[in-house]
């Protein structure tokens, strides 16, 4: 089974590549208030496709590159400009 996360296009000024910021809500293990936590990762969109500011699903995958160890699967939602 192949990992999938959702998040937002933060780069595409790579060819061919995205970079994608993960956002989710984690309990603190003491204070008990969710806390933010964020990790970006960059994937691999063959058509150029997506644009900063899309909430994109991505699909982990063979290494690509020395980052690059994920691909576009869809993009749910275009950006509003």
């Amino acid at each position: 089974m192949k990992k999938e996360r959702v998040g937002r296009v933060v780069s595409n000024r790579m060819a061919k590549t995205i970079v994608v910021e993960v956002e989710r809500r984690q309990r603190h293990p003491l204070y008990q208030k969710f806390v933010n936590k964020r990790s970006k990762f960059h994937a691999h969109d063959e058509t150029n496709s997506a644009a900063i500011g899309d909430l994109v699903k991505i699909e982990e995958s063979r290494p690509l590159s020395r980052k690059k160890h994920w691909k576009l699967v869809e993009i749910l939602k275009k950006a509003e400009t």
